[in-house]
């Protein structure tokens, strides 16, 4: 990555990040997308801890099929991971990136498998 485009970014996020945060009770889902892998996170900001977390990294099942196919996997585990929490609502963050691919995959895999936001 250039660093122009990792700038670009970080401004993108920072902007973002003065906005949201996850709290105790509607905590934040965070994505992050590497160039091969995407990971998704859910964060109490408060106390500064994750609740819980997947990747397409650590999954077997999921580097089957193209990328999109694996962040819909990846939103499908997080939904399932969250409704064991007992987490029902997220505030998203999209980490800066564009709303669009892999990201608008993982988020509308997670609604419909049932988080909220």
């Amino acid at each position: 990555m250039s660093n122009l485009k990792a700038n670009r970014r970080l401004r993108i996020k920072k902007r973002i990040r003065k906005n949201i945060s996850g709290t105790t009770s509607r905590p934040r889902l965070s994505v992050f997308r590497s160039n091969k892998q995407i990971y998704v996170q859910i964060i109490d900001d408060i106390k500064g801890i994750t609740i819980t977390s997947a990747s397409s990294h650590i999954k077997d099942d999921t580097s089957k099929g193209n990328k999109i196919d694996q962040a819909k996997l990846i939103g499908k585990e997080i939904a399932k991971n969250a409704t064991k929490a007992g987490i029902k609502e997220v505030v998203f963050d999209r980490n800066g990136y564009l709303y669009h691919g892999r990201v608008k995959a993982l988020a509308e895999s997670a609604r419909e498998n049932g988080l909220k936001f």
